[in-house]
């Protein structure tokens, strides 16, 4: 009875994968939290984008309560590849994908664990991403993606109590994410094309393409900084890359039926935020990562249409409808 023990504990370990840029600023309380769950935490991989402060020396210099192996990137190669690089390391098959800017409250990979290993339906589990400054608020609790092509945090500034039930998003948000390696294998893992911005739900479309479902579980609880490595909400790097990016999700993704059906929305979407970024004073910014979208399309490999996926992508459609329905109430 207790090698079954030992046996299921051990299955049921995670991975967790964690790039890091300038970040020693937050590894201290980043590894401190994790120590709450190190029984469920096989190994931390943390894939340094060629930091220029001390990260690496304190990453060599501690101890911790699990296996940390450090990756070191002679460049920054981006959000995607760091984590595509720990996931084809990793030894477990959950991934607990994490951002360094976090606190992980204690139980909260438990949970993950539990509601992901509950369904082989399952692809990926949402933590309730809180905001650090103001604890009771909500930074984040799954991205929603609509016919404008819009992304949106759903749940950011209203109070954590009113996400106290497991829910089905429409993404995860790979700041606090648990994904199933194998089901990574079988559909690919985040795209190493988009750098940093969308990848999450790029991937969330696939997953659903297939036929997996994606969920929120509210007793995972991650405090977030926010911005950590870029530095703002809106700045130019960010701006052009979430544009290019865009253009990919929907070129990738959609299937020409789709593209057609959606063409008007996607126009308007696209055409609203070039004036929302005109009046931030990035509207040329904007404008040239569509265009860079555009021209460099070709390689990014697209989704393959199958036809035993048809009903997937009604199932699709239908979200991109109510999601925009709601956005356009509120």
């Amino acid at each position: 009875m207790e090698k079954i023990k030992k046996f299921n504990l051990i299955n049921m370990k995670v991975s967790v994968v964690t790039p890091n840029y300038n970040g020693e600023r937050f590894l201290k309380a980043f590894f401190e939290s994790l120590n709450n769950d190190s029984e469920l935490i096989g190994e931390v991989i943390i894939i340094d984008n060629a930091s220029t402060d001390k990260s690496r020396e304190y990453i060599k210099a501690n101890s911790f309560d699990f296996p940390v192996e450090l990756i070191e990137n002679n460049e920054n190669v981006g959000f995607s590849p760091a984590v595509n690089q720990g996931i084809r390391k990793a030894k477990y098959e959950y991934i607990f994908s994490l951002n360094n800017d976090t606190e992980v409250k204690k139980g909260s990979v438990k949970a993950m664990v539990d509601l992901i290993s509950s369904s082989d339906e399952i692809f990926s589990v949402q933590a309730k991403m809180l905001q650090y400054n103001n604890k009771n608020l909500i930074d984040d609790v799954g991205d929603e993606y609509n016919l404008l092509a819009w992304t949106k945090k759903t749940g950011e500034n209203h109070n954590s109590e009113e996400y106290s039930d497991v829910s089905e998003i429409f993404s995860a948000c790979a700041g606090a994410a648990m994904y199933k390696k194998s089901l990574l294998q079988e559909i690919g893992m985040f795209d190493d094309n988009f750098f940093a911005y969308m990848e999450d739900v790029d991937l969330a479309i696939r997953s659903k393409i297939s036929g997996y479902k994606n969920l929120l579980c509210p007793d995972a609880v991650v405090y977030h900084i926010g911005s950590a490595t870029s530095g703002s909400r809106y700045n130019e790097f960010k701006v052009r890359l979430a544009a290019r990016n865009n253009v990919w999700v929907v070129y990738k993704n959609l299937p020409i039926p789709l593209k057609i059906v959606n063409f008007v929305f996607l126009f308007l979407g696209f055409s609203v935020k070039y004036l929302f970024f005109k009046k931030k004073g990035f509207g040329s910014t904007y404008l040239s990562g569509i265009r860079e979208g555009l021209s460099e399309r070709s390689k990014i490999q697209k989704v393959k249409f199958n036809s035993a996926n048809t009903k997937n992508y009604f199932k699709i459609e239908y979200r991109l409808i109510i999601n925009t329905l709601k956005f356009l109430k509120k």
